[in-house]
């Protein structure tokens, strides 16, 4: 009989990828201009967490899945409004920064806290999910560094599926170089899985789902505490998007030795 998982999935919310997103300096340091008014989604890392955790659940009977979300308090609540529809979970906010500029190991720290405080929760039975990227915090460190606080060592990264075994351990496919997996084996919970796309399609919206989910969304979003994430040394010199360069030739018969070496002298003299 499979055991109970407590799972814990972090992410959090990001502009839509189809706005125009162009960084400023402001007083308090590099952002987005007009960031506060731009729609927001789930960061798509986590988004394919989130929906393979609910299914892991669905094959442990007595699982439960919280969704730990560090975001502005009205962001939050916009996107809650889509995603609650799509897979069942307990909603644990945070009122913090939405960007990408804020230090990861004070990010880290404030999600390692809150999860820590979550009520009813049995680390022995915690699987901590996230992305493995991000679209806004994409440092590639801030789910590691949200483990290693919590005492979790057992971390996997680049996750494509996890298949849950009747004793408790886990196998669990990662992305390598050369575009194979390598699978290993856990023991056992508590462990960190960053994932990647992972095999599952976006849930169809399930408005009884979505009731059920914003009967607790709502009063966490009202208590949700708020959070000043400390820069730690960190800086920015300037933020700007990147040059848009285009020079086209059209030649015949170059050999690919030739056109190598072309685009790498073109390249070095970035």
């Amino acid at each position: 009989m499979q055991t109970a998982l407590h799972i814990v999935v972090c992410a959090g919310i990001v502009p839509d990828p189809l706005q125009t997103l162009e960084p400023i300096t402001t007083p308090a340091g590099p952002g987005l201009k007009n960031e506060m008014v731009l729609p927001a989604v789930l960061d798509p890392w986590a988004a394919s967490a989130l929906y393979e955790a609910a299914v892991l659940a669905a094959k442990a009977p007595g699982s439960k899945v919280w969704l730990v979300s560090l975001g502005p308090k009205a962001k939050l609540q916009q996107v809650m409004m889509t995603v609650a529809q799509k897979v069942a979970f307990e909603l644990a906010p945070i009122d913090g920064p939405i960007g990408g500029f804020p230090d990861a190991h004070a990010t880290a720290a404030v999600l390692a806290e809150t999860i820590a405080k979550l009520p009813g929760l049995d680390r022995e039975r915690l699987l901590l999910f996230g992305g493995w990227e991000s679209a806004t915090r994409g440092a590639g460190v801030t789910l590691q560094l949200v483990g290693e606080r919590l005492g979790i060592t057992d971390q996997f990264q680049g996750v494509d599926q996890v298949n849950l075994r009747d004793d408790g351990s886990f196998e669990v496919l990662e992305r390598v170089e050369g575009g194979k997996h390598q699978v290993s084996v856990c023991a056992g919970a508590p462990a960190v899985l960053g994932w990647a796309t992972g095999n599952l399609a976006e849930p169809r919206n399930n408005p009884q789902v979505g009731m059920a989910n914003m009967r607790t969304i709502m009063p966490a979003l009202q208590k949700a505490p708020a959070v000043k994430l400390e820069a730690n040394g960190l800086s920015y010199i300037s933020v700007a998007l990147p040059k848009q360069q285009r020079t086209t030739r059209v030649v015949k018969d170059m050999s690919p030795d030739e056109i190598a070496a072309e685009l790498a002298a073109w390249i070095g003299a970035e």
